[in-house]
């Protein structure tokens, strides 16, 4: 969900809801999470939303928004993304066996990932195409990358091609369909991780495993420049990876300890200082410091705050994340964006909405419904 992404952040059917969360915002008295009465659907559906926003600024040409700590809104959606992801991720490793897992896991993120490569194949492309050329002569075989060689190239979730057939062109942000798919690969990298720890009998006893795990990725993403960085030759995959893997194990220690952490205002006030504190002490790694926080304050969040009940049944959020910037450039060649950034970011969440839900009723949900009836 940096996109993006999911769960890197990506949505898990462990995560589906049923009822809105029973806890009273001021109770003094710690509670835990209801895995069936929360609000994390709209949590995560917010979250796509901001990516939404952040990425408006420079799809329309206006600069790259509101900063904090060197990361725009998106960047810090995507935290939160990860965060939340290696929560739900890590209850679901802990509660059974390897091969179910990996099945989930695949099941969640991959078939939405493919039908959206193809989608913007056989759909936006051609409409970015036509816009350039006045026909769509030449399509199959125009490069940079030809329509089919950007599905083959980037089905394996390393995203190396942005471009179809030379479009998007004529845009303020040219050769770039979807600026959201890069984020699932390192979240599938994050899943595979975790999976592979809890093959240790002693990390699955104690937290302590993931803890010391989470300690070394912020030590390895603050040091990049003089240590990590050098040791693995600067590569860019990796660099990535320490970015958002501290989040995600922020959230899979959340998960382990959340017997002995409940969740209370007086924690999630904590929370905003130690996060607040940290960036401003810790210049480019304060959000990974204290990705154990970011986590215990979304999941907070979901504990208190009522969700509709369309949002609790239907989780379209990682629909949002991955159809949002096509659409987004598709609406750039209509000139919505010279409406004004408001206007732009309402007509492009009206337009993603219906996608997103296709994706999810048409895509999403019944792989998940067969994953889980052939593999639990």
């Amino acid at each position: 969900m940096t996109a993006a992404t999911e769960q890197e952040v990506t949505p898990t059917p462990e995560a589906r809801t049923a009822g809105a969360p029973a806890a009273d915002l001021w109770r003094w008295r710690g509670h835990q999470l209801d895995p069936r009465r929360n609000s994390l659907n709209l949590i995560r559906l917010v979250l796509a939303s901001l990516v939404l926003v952040a990425h408006a600024y420079y799809i329309s040409g206006q600069g790259v928004g509101p900063h904090i700590d060197g990361e725009n809104l998106g960047g810090w959606a995507v935290f939160g993304f990860f965060a939340v992801s290696g929560y739900l991720i890590t209850g679901s490793r802990w509660s059974g066996s390897l091969g179910t897992y990996l099945v989930h896991r695949i099941a969640r993120i991959f078939p939405a990932f493919l039908v959206c490569l193809v989608v913007m194949t056989v759909v936006f492309a051609p409409i970015g195409y036509l816009h350039l050329h006045g026909t769509l002569d030449g399509f199959l075989t125009a490069g940079p990358t030809t329509p089919l060689n950007f599905i083959f190239s980037n089905s394996m979730l390393r995203v190396s091609s942005y471009e179809i057939a030379g479009t998007p062109g004529e845009v303020p942000y040219p050769g770039a369909w979807n600026g959201s798919l890069w984020t699932l690969y390192y979240e599938f990298l994050c899943y595979l991780i975790v999976g592979g720890l809890a093959v240790f009998g002693w990390v699955r006893r104690s937290p302590w495993g993931i803890g010391i795990a989470f300690v070394l990725s912020v030590v390895a993403h603050a040091t990049w420049a003089r240590i990590a960085g050098p040791l693995l030759g600067g590569n860019g995959d990796a660099q990535l990876l320490l970015k958002l893997l501290p989040l995600f194990l922020g959230g899979a220690l959340v998960q382990l300890l959340r017997r002995t952490l409940p969740l209370r205002w007086a924690g999630a006030a904590l929370s905003v200082g130690a996060v607040l504190g940290a960036i401003w002490l810790f210049d480019g790694w304060g959000a990974q410091l204290t990705a154990p926080f970011i986590a215990y304050l979304l999941l907070w969040v979901a504990s208190v705050v009522p969700c509709p009940r369309l949002i609790q049944r239907h989780d379209i959020s990682y629909g949002v994340y991955i159809y949002a910037f096509p659409v987004q450039q598709l609406l750039i060649l209509t000139g919505v964006h010279t409406l004004g950034l408001a206007a732009y970011d309402v007509v492009a969440l009206a337009c993603v909405v219906p996608l997103a839900t296709a994706s999810w009723l048409l895509v999403e949900r019944p792989v998940m419904r067969r994953a889980r009836r052939t593999h639990n």
